[in-house]
């Protein structure tokens, strides 16, 4: 399931996942999101608090995550991951070397840094 997390900084969307993340999740949770903030913004400043596995997102999930990440490829300034599963959090750190925008992965007690960071434009 993905939850937004409120009281971010206007320029920062933020989802929490927990649980099994299906396609609907993204379509009407993570999609909207973004959308609204690429209209507003014409750039995208993410949080993802991950508090399940990766094993726990639907190949439809998948698909519709990849989806978002193509439809906005030039407007990703900065993305932090914050979980506690070591391999994403290195693997988002690698992926800032590839991706048009800055990636950081965090662990969970690190959240207030993750949105200090995204705060910084």
């Amino acid at each position: 399931m993905l939850t937004i997390i409120p009281n971010l900084p206007s320029h920062v969307f933020g989802v929490r996942a927990n649980g099994k993340v299906t396609e609907d999740d993204l379509k009407q949770v993570l999609l909207p999101g973004l959308e609204a903030l690429s209209e507003r913004y014409k750039e995208i400043y993410y949080l993802l608090v991950l508090e399940t596995d990766v094993q726990n997102f639907t190949a439809g999930a998948w698909i519709q995550d990849l989806f978002a990440g193509v439809k906005h490829l030039t407007q990703w300034k900065k993305m932090a991951i914050v979980t506690e599963q070591k391999s994403v959090e290195t693997f988002t750190d690698i992926f800032s070397y590839v991706s048009p925008g800055e990636a950081k992965g965090y662990e969970l007690s690190e959240l207030p840094q993750a949105i200090n960071w995204l705060k910084q434009k």
